[in-house]
């Protein structure tokens, strides 16, 4: 099997891309992660990355020229997904005309609810009785392309946000493979 080279975005922690990292070491999973793009020198993320031998570059969201150069870099390392895993920032709007339907997202709410930020706490604040996390294509509006997959579980009475957020990232490490097996059917 030829696997796909993919590109992950991060932010933060890493712990998708932690996971995925794993998955594409086994044979049948169909993705190849070339680089790992952040926009935090910081982001704990980058370790999985260096420990992997996987490149990363950092990237300057306050700057509009890195959008050139990231196209550029992604394009020469011909990049057939790109996974946004925990990355907080929105993207230009030029970037999704060049990568359509190539950039997948995961969101930790039952799309289309609560979209944007803080999400457990408005999951909390009404009453929900489930909720989850969301694995969709990314288009030019804030968490509104396609939805591919879902996972979701139920709120229990002595949920907070610490909690409901620890549920929905054991859910992502399982809905994020799911969904890119999903997208080059493999599964």
């Amino acid at each position: 099997m030829v696997k796909k080279n993919a590109c992950v975005f991060i932010s933060g922690t890493g712990s998708n891309l932690k996971n995925l990292i794993l998955q594409s070491r086994n044979y049948n999973f169909p993705i190849n992660i070339k680089i790992v793009i952040s926009n935090n020198r910081n982001a704990f993320g980058l370790i999985y990355a260096k420990r992997n031998a996987i490149r990363y570059f950092l990237i300057n969201t306050k700057n509009d020229k890195y959008i050139h150069q990231l196209t550029n870099t992604l394009i020469k390392e011909k990049i057939e997904l790109i996974c946004l895993a925990g990355f907080m920032k929105i993207l230009p709007k030029k970037f999704f005309d060049l990568f359509r339907k190539k950039i997948i997202n995961i969101h930790p709410s039952l799309l289309p609810k609560f979209k944007g930020l803080n999400t457990y706490k408005r999951v909390l604040e009404n009453k929900e009785k489930k909720t989850g996390c969301t694995v969709h294509y990314v288009n030019k509006k804030l968490d509104s392309g396609n939805t591919i997959c879902q996972k979701t579980f139920y709120v229990a009475p002595n949920d907070d946000e610490f909690s409901l957020k620890i549920k929905t990232q054991r859910l992502e490490r399982v809905v994020f493979p799911e969904a890119i097996f999903k997208i080059y059917r493999y599964n």
